[in-house]
């Protein structure tokens, strides 16, 4: 496991709760990225993981933290308002750490909870990275989850696998990055949700560290 442990506190509507960091900070660091898991893992996922290093390693300080859910033992996501609250407490917790702008980014159910938060002027980053956005439940392009999407002004990356069930048709994923106020896309040839490519088999820390480098530039760019 790479990184400090750290607590975070978080204003649930229930009450007053913490989640669990790991804060890895980079030597010299250019910037800082603030990244959540998918809705079937948590921080300590290899894919976050080898993400995570290689994003220290060029110069990029990290904090990973859990969802509400996970950090109580559930396998299921909870309420939404339950990861909005979670992304104002990683706001928090870094402007204390490091102050300054910072990048939201999450897999997949993390990345799609930031964007609810920042359309609804909860956090405020300064981008967002989303790592496979799930646009729709797979085979079901008739419950899209973007309405929130062209209300967001900060720069947006979605990094996207060309063969990801959760974005086909492609001609409707097309059409929400066009209704984005500023949203560009890198596409992964042949990858799928996980950013696995048939054939190509690879461990999920090393795919993870593959995509470190579209995410760093795009955050340099930022």
């Amino acid at each position: 496991m790479s990184g400090q442990p750290v607590r975070i506190a978080v204003a649930l509507p229930t009450g007053p709760s913490e989640v669990s960091g790991l804060w890895s900070l980079a030597p010299s660091a250019r910037a800082t990225i603030a990244l959540a898991h998918g809705a079937g893992a948590g921080m300590e996922h290899p894919f976050l993981e080898g993400l995570a290093d290689a994003l220290v390693a060029d110069g990029v300080s990290v904090l990973r933290f859990v969802f509400p859910y996970v950090e109580a033992g559930r396998r299921m996501p909870g309420p939404a308002a339950h990861a909005v609250a979670t992304w104002r407490g990683v706001q928090a917790w870094l402007a204390v750490a490091a102050p300054g702008p910072w990048i939201a980014a999450g897999k997949s159910y993390g990345g799609r909870m930031a964007s609810v938060a920042c359309a609804e002027e909860v956090i405020a980053p300064a981008a967002l990275v989303y790592l496979g956005y799930p646009l729709h439940p797979p085979g079901r392009p008739d419950k899209p989850r973007s309405e929130h999407l062209p209300a967001i002004a900060a720069p947006q990356l979605f990094v996207e696998g060309e063969n990801d069930p959760f974005i086909h048709p492609r001609p409707q994923f097309d059409e929400v990055i066009e209704s984005c106020q500023n949203a560009r896309v890198h596409w992964v040839a042949d990858g799928n949700h996980s950013f696995e490519v048939k054939g190509a088999r690879r461990p999920a820390q090393e795919i993870g560290a593959g995509l470190a480098g579209a995410v760093g530039e795009f955050v340099r760019g930022v």
